[in-house]
């Protein structure tokens, strides 16, 4: 199991966030520190993903494992990525070390914050959150989960939400290819806006636009 530790700042530029509302859900969140901030800034911030059912010893573990391993996937497609959000590779792990290390503290003083659960059935009430992101799951891993798969899960991400569904980013993992059957599942999508719109954030070649479902 890969649990990505992904930075606060990371998520401000991947989802072009100016401002937070009073409630956020961050789906599949892995280690990534930006519940924890969140929270620590006054909102009613949630996290899910399956990985929160392993036993403390073992998610530990799990994400300091994964560390190093994400390096080695940038490696294996070094010519599908571009640093200029991040500077260098050194930067990148300072960033993702440092958010490993804000999310295993909070994980373990408030872990009523992070709930065991994933797409497409989500252990929420509808409209629980103003706010849902979802990074790195949807379309990343088109290769893996099918067309049905993805507008099951985009259906309930918007289920969740009173508002206004983020997700990030529009293309496969690898070497970005574009996921074919993405205007097919925006026009299926029923009583919301779709919009594709850029975001302040590229790493992986062509992945610098982001999906917003509005209620």
């Amino acid at each position: 199991m890969l649990v990505t530790s992904r930075s606060y700042a990371e998520y401000e530029a991947m989802f072009d966030l100016t401002e937070l509302p009073v409630s956020v859900l961050d789906c599949c969140a892995g280690g990534a520190s930006f519940t924890a901030e969140a929270a620590a800034r006054g909102v009613d911030a949630v996290a899910v993903d399956p990985a929160y059912e392993l036993p403390a010893p073992e998610l530990v573990d799990t994400v300091r494992r994964s560390l190093p391993a994400t390096s080695g996937i940038i490696d294996e497609h070094a010519d599908s990525f571009v640093w200029t959000w991040y500077g260098t590779p050194a930067r990148k792990d300072e960033l993702r070390i440092e958010a490993a290390d804000r999310f295993l503290q909070d994980v373990s003083i408030a872990p009523e914050r992070y709930v065991p659960g994933s797409l497409p059935e989500l252990p929420f009430s509808d409209g629980r959150f103003e706010l849902v992101l979802c990074s790195h799951l949807l379309f990343t891993w088109a290769d893996k989960y099918d067309r049905d798969w993805h507008l099951a899960a985009l259906r309930e991400l918007v289920r969740v939400s009173r508002s206004e569904v983020r997700v990030f980013p529009l293309v496969q993992q690898g070497a970005g290819e574009p996921v074919h059957y993405l205007p097919e599942l925006l026009d299926e999508l029923e009583d919301v806006t779709a919009e594709i719109r850029p975001v302040p954030y590229e790493f992986q070649v062509n992945a610098d636009k982001m999906l917003v479902l509005s209620r």
